[in-house]
C-alpha cells in the first residue's frame, strides 16, 4: 500500500461477547502454533529495497508440504516469482476463489521503533511488533491456518481455492500482480472471486473495500525566461510554477473541506492532492530556465477522469505559455465490486460475516492495492483484513497486531472461505 500515517489509538480491552476481541495478556503456557508461525514469517526480511524473496519462497514451500497442497511458481519478471498453492474443489470446472497476499514490506526507520522491526517481539499484552504485522503478513498466515483447520476437519469444498503470494506490491505491483494478470497461467486459474488486503478498524466494525481510488503521479514542466538574480525578469519559470501549485493546492483545500463537512464521506470518496517534489535551478544568482513540480493524486471511481485531466490542462494553460505535464503513473480503471445483496459473491461474504455478528463498513480504499489489477480484468475483489479494535499502523513506526485479534481472524476466514467456495454454480458454469 501507499504510505500514509494515521493517528495512534489505544487498543481497547477484550470483549468476551464480541466475535473478535482485542488486547489482553496471553494465557500462560506454550504459544499458539499459529502465532509462532506468524512471528516466524514476520522475521523474514522481505523489506525493500532488497527483499529476501528466496527466504519467503522457502518458507511457503514448507507450508505447502505441510498442507499437502501443490505449489506452482511462475517467474513473471527476472527474480520475481508468483507462488500459488491450490486446494482443488469437488467441482474444479467451476470458477475458483483467490486468496491473494503480497510477501514484501516497506522499509523501516529503526531508530523510531521500540523493538527490532524484524524481531516479532511480543509484549505482555500480546501485541506483536514487526513490519508487516498489519500489511499484510497477518492475512497470509490467517489464510494458511484457516485452510489447515478446514483440511484437518475433513472439509472438501465445492470450488477450488488458490492461495497466491505475489512480490513487489509495495512498489507498485508492476513486476508482480500487474504483469501476472496478463499471464496465461493467471487465466488458467479460472478465478471467479478474490479476497485481498484491507485495513484495520479502530472501532467495533470491520472495514470492507469494494473499490479503489486511481493513483496519478504527475510532473508539470514550467519553462521560463532565464536571467541574473539581481533583475526583475518577466515570465519566469518560478512565476508559472507558483500559479500551477496554487491551482492544485486550491483544489486540494476544496476536497479537504468536502471530506470534513460531510458525514457521508470517507477518505476514499474525495480526491487527495499532495505536492511531493520540486526540481529546478543551478545557482543562487541564476534565474532558472525551467522548473518542475510533481503531485500525487488519488481519484475516486466516481470522478470523470477525462474531465479531471481537462481541468489539469486548463490549470497549466492559465499559468503561462509552453507548460507541459507528463504522468509517471496514470491508472484509469474505475471498476468496483458489487455489494448488492442480490450479488451471489457479496451475499456469501456478508452472510458469513453476519452469522459471526460482525458489523461491516463498506468503503472505497483510499490508497492502492493489487485488487485494482484484479478488478481491471473483470474479476470481483474485496479488500478485507479482519482487524477491528486495532489502530491503523500500516507503514508506520511500531506497527503491531495483538495476537488475539490475529487468532480470531483465522476463525473469520475459517467461516468465510467455505461460504465463498459454496456459492452455487452460475448459469454459464453449468
Amino acid at each position: 500500500m501507499v504510505v500514509f500515517v494515521f493517528p495512534r489509538l489505544v487498543t481497547m480491552l477484550p470483549d468476551k461477547d464480541g466475535p473478535v476481541a482485542g488486547g489482553g495478556q496471553s494465557p500462560p503456557g506454550a504459544e499458539d502454533p499459529a502465532v509462532s508461525l506468524f512471528r516466524d514469517y514476520l522475521r523474514l526480511r522481505t523489506v525493500h529495497p532488497d527483499p529476501d524473496y528466496d527466504g519467503a519462497l522457502r518458507f511457503l514451500d514448507r507450508i505447502a508440504e505441510e498442507l499437502e497442497l501443490p505449489m506452482k511458481k511462475i517467474e513473471v519478471w527476472p527474480d520475481r516469482v508468483v507462488s500459488i498453492m491450490t486446494w482443488e474443489g469437488k467441482n474444479p470446472s467451476l470458477k475458483s476463489i483467490l486468496l491473494n497476499s503480497h510477501t514484501d514490506v516497506v522499509p523501516v526507520f529503526q531508530e523510531h521503533w521500540k523493538y527490532d522491526a524484524f524481531s516479532a517481539f511480543k509484549d505482555a499484552e500480546g501485541n506483536i511488533y514487526a513490519r508487516g504485522t498489519q500489511d499484510m503478513k497477518c492475512v497470509t498466515i490467517q489464510y494458511i491456518q484457516a485452510i489447515r483447520r478446514l483440511k484437518a476437519e475433513g472439509h472438501r469444498l465445492m470450488r477450488t481455492v488458490h492461495l497466491m503470494f505475489v512480490p513487489d506490491e509495495e512498489v507498485g505491483g508492476h513486476k508482480g500482480m500487474e504483469t501476472f494478470v496478463k499471464h496465461p497461467e493467471f487465466q488458467k486459474l479460472n478465478i471467479g472471486f478474490a479476497l485481498d488486503e484491507g485495513l484495520a478498524n479502530p472501532g467495533e466494525a470491520f472495514t470492507v473495500f469494494y473499490g479503489e481510488r486511481n493513483p496519478w503521479w504527475i510532473t508539470v514542466h514550467c519553462p521560463g525566461s532565464p536571467g541574473h538574480g539581481s533583475r526583475f525578469v518577466e515570465n519566469t519559470a518560478a512565476e508559472k510554477m507558483r500559479q500551477v501549485i496554487n491551482s492544485f493546492l486550491n483544489f486540494r483545500e476544496k476536497e479537504k473541506t468536502r471530506l470534513n463537512t460531510s458525514e457521508c464521506f470517507t477518505l476514499g470518496d474525495v480526491t487527495t492532492v499532495n505536492m511531493t517534489m520540486v526540481k529546478g535551478g543551478v545557482a543562487y544568482n541564476v534565474i532558472p530556465a525551467e522548473m518542475d513540480v510533481s503531485f500525487d493524486l488519488r481519484i475516486p471511481p466516481t470522478v470523470n477522469l477525462q474531465e479531471f485531466e481537462a481541468q489539469i490542462k486548463q490549470w497549466c494553460k492559465e499559468a503561462g505559455e509552453d507548460i507541459t505535464y507528463k504522468f509517471a503513473q496514470k491508472h484509469m480503471n474505475q471498476d468496483v465490486t458489487s455489494t448488492e445483496e442480490s450479488d451471489p459473491w457479496w451475499s456469501a461474504f456478508s452472510g458469513a460475516c453476519k452469522a459471526m455478528n460482525m458489523r461491516l463498513e463498506k468503503e472505497i480504499f483510499p490508497a492502492a492495492t493489487d485488487s485494482r489489477f484484479i478488478r481491471a480484468v473483470g474479476i470481483p475483489a474485496i479488500g478485507f483484513s479482519p482487524m477491528n479494535r486495532t489502530p491503523i499502523l500500516l507503514h508506520d513506526h511500531n506497527e503491531y497486531l495483538n495476537e488475539q485479534i490475529f487468532l480470531k481472524g483465522i476463525s473469520v476466514y475459517e467461516r468465510l472461505i467455505p461460504a465463498l467456495a459454496s456459492v452455487p454454480a452460475f448459469p454459464d458454469e453449468v
